[in-house]
């Protein structure tokens, strides 16, 4: 190709190549100097190879099933038959060109059965012709191969009868003063505060994060790849593009799949518009199926060729460094780890009240009491977000559940029951929270809904639960899974009762009977230490994250858990009505961000 470059642009490629362990193509395809086109041409006529015309050819040229295509756009080898004569395409990726041309020094002969393609020409000819397979594949491989783990099968609700008859029976019970409600009162307080105890236990196990982590070396990075499901994002986009292009890891070393719904035209639009280089690819996700996020993550996994690969949202501004920290705590040697989860912290913290709260709430979530859990070795319910797999374990899993909504939590305590572990590191995923009170509603009438959806599917066989996750890691899923949304719907049920006692004047004015004063004792000494220990893991998380002058607005907590009490009934009756309905969180409207303004991400 030295007939199409300068002199300086040889140099600077060969150089940039030999510091990070590539193939130079790589390096001037990425940087816009060629195209992928421009390459496959030269090397063909340098190697006396053949160019395939993939987008020409009928299905039936390849004689292989479509599970085996889908591979093979993996690995960028595919076989096409041309009357009685086998054909083997390949796109040149990394340094496949040099063993190809070693291969043909070798087996002269062999070169009247190779062709060469594009990759990207490669990948929508399996885009087109396997696309039903691709369809079922993201959004029924799991309900068909492994109902009992998937919340799109019918056996998964009749936990959720259950739950739903218990909480009718308590909702009934309190209509009526006697031993029996005292008694279910006192089970419930102890649930509300166990929940609330175990998250000071996990405070207690964690730690100030340690900033130190071994950087690999760039000639040692493996291919990393990134998958960002985009749903009526156009306005983000911009915005996701720039922040990924800035992370810290070679681009040549890079796959990054953006997926976009079909009927999205104009998220489609606004990322054509901006033409996109390598290492970005537009996925089209399926229509199949329910239209969830899980599904579209699905649609790309089959194709990404990344040995780790990390899950984004749109609005994420993730740290520079992600990738590499991430990596480093694969690479420490533990074969059982096969997650990694970097920690979310609210970027508009300064918008409003409530999203200086949903900021204390991150902080103590994922500063204090997932750090905790995971020094513990229990199971872990992902955030959505920031995750990084090792991609076989992943595909071993059969990917996300499309069924659930909260698909995050869900795969981490998949994760936890086949024997494999999660762990936290020091990097960070800035977001933008709902800083509007009807989106923030609708958005953890989903979590909630989720969590249900998780707790059902895994309590379908409760015996087995407890034996893949032990007696701990069984009362931990309980606690965090069931008992989140449990606090929530007893939380509403418990200050109800202190509002219309004291708006009746009965509390204080001694005229409630004996009954009514236990009761209201009890949920009173229940709510006010559910709100001391959950500020108290606010707190915490604040201070660790040099965020305190947020800290007073801790003292709106028994408002904010009144909110969150809404949306747990709200999800509860949504997920008979419509069980697999996304809600979508809109994003852009924030309007203040902690990187931004002043270049300090503390200084809020």
């Amino acid at each position: 190709m030295r007939h199409l470059l300068s002199p300086a642009q040889i140099a600077a490629a060969e150089l940039r190549a030999a510091e990070i362990g590539t193939g130079a193509d790589r390096v001037l395809v990425t940087a816009g100097v060629l195209t992928d086109r421009d390459y496959v041409q030269c090397l063909a006529r340098h190697s006396g190879l053949a160019v395939a015309t993939l987008g020409q050819m009928p299905r039936s040229a390849c004689p292989v099933d479509d599970d085996r295509l889908i591979a093979g756009l993996a690995t960028g080898i595919i076989p096409i038959r041309n009357g009685r004569e086998l054909t083997w395409v390949v796109a040149p990726w990394h340094l496949s060109a040099r063993f190809l041309l070693a291969t043909l020094q070798r087996y002269p002969d062999m070169r009247s059965r190779i062709a060469l393609t594009t990759m990207e020409e490669m990948r929508d000819f399996a885009h087109r012709e396997a696309s039903v397979a691709v369809s079922c594949r993201a959004a029924f491989d799991m309900r068909a191969y492994s109902p009992a783990l998937s919340a799109g099968s019918v056996r998964s609700r009749l936990p959720l009868r259950w739950f739903a008859a218990a909480m009718s029976c308590v909702a009934g019970l309190f209509a009526f003063q006697s031993p029996v409600t005292i008694a279910i009162d006192i089970a419930l307080a102890i649930m509300f505060l166990s929940w609330s105890g175990l998250r000071v236990v996990a405070t207690l196990l964690s730690s100030a994060p340690d900033d130190e982590h071994a950087r690999v070396g760039d000639d040692d990075l493996p291919l990393y790849s990134i998958i960002v499901a985009l749903y009526r994002e156009a306005e983000a986009t911009r915005g996701l593009i720039a922040a990924l292009s800035r992370l810290d890891y070679p681009k040549e070393r890079l796959d990054i799949k953006l997926v976009v719904e079909s009927d999205d035209l104009e998220t489609r639009f606004a990322l054509n518009m901006m033409d996109l280089p390598p290492p970005f690819e537009i996925v089209i996700a399926p229509s199949a199926g329910p239209r969830t996020k899980p599904k579209a993550l699905n649609a790309a996994l089959p194709f990404v060729r990344g040995r780790y690969v990390a899950v984004f949202d749109a609005e994420d501004r993730p740290e520079t460094g992600q990738l590499r920290i991430a990596l480093s705590a694969f690479e420490r040697g533990d074969p059982r780890l096969a997650c990694v989860q970097a920690r979310l912290t609210i970027d508009n913290t300064r918008d409003n009240w409530l999203t200086r709260l949903f900021t204390a709430e991150y902080a103590g979530l994922f500063d204090v009491f997932l750090p905790g859990l995971a020094a513990w070795h229990m199971p872990l319910p992902l955030g959505g977000t920031s995750n990084h797999f090792h991609t076989p374990t992943l595909r071993g899993l059969g990917g996300w559940d499309p069924y659930n909504v909260t698909e995050d939590a869900d795969l981490g305590i998949r994760l936890a029951r086949a024997g494999y572990r999660t762990t936290l590191v020091q990097s960070s995923t800035y977001e933008e929270a709902p800083g509007r009170l009807m989106p923030w509603i609708r958005q953890r009438t989903r979590w909630f809904k989720g969590y249900l959806q998780t707790w059902a599917v895994h309590m379908r066989a409760p015996r087995k639960l407890w034996q893949e996750l032990g007696a701990g890691g069984f009362l931990v899923f309980q606690l965090v899974i069931g008992g989140a949304v449990l606090a929530a719907l007893v939380h509403g049920i418990f200050a109800g009762v202190i509002i219309g006692q004291v708006a009746s004047g009965l509390l204080f004015a001694g005229k409630s009977g004996t009954f009514e004063q236990i009761f209201a004792g009890l949920y009173f000494v229940s709510l006010i230490a559910g709100y001391l220990l959950s500020g108290l893991v606010g707190f915490i998380g604040l201070s660790r994250r040099r965020l305190l002058r947020s800290a007073p607005y801790l003292l709106l907590l028994p408002l904010y858990w009144l909110l969150l009490s809404v949306a747990a009934w709200r999800a509860a009756f949504q997920l008979i009505r419509a069980p697999y309905h996304w809600e979508k969180t809109d994003h852009g409207r924030a309007r203040t961000s902690r990187q931004e303004a002043t270049g300090d991400p503390q200084a809020a």
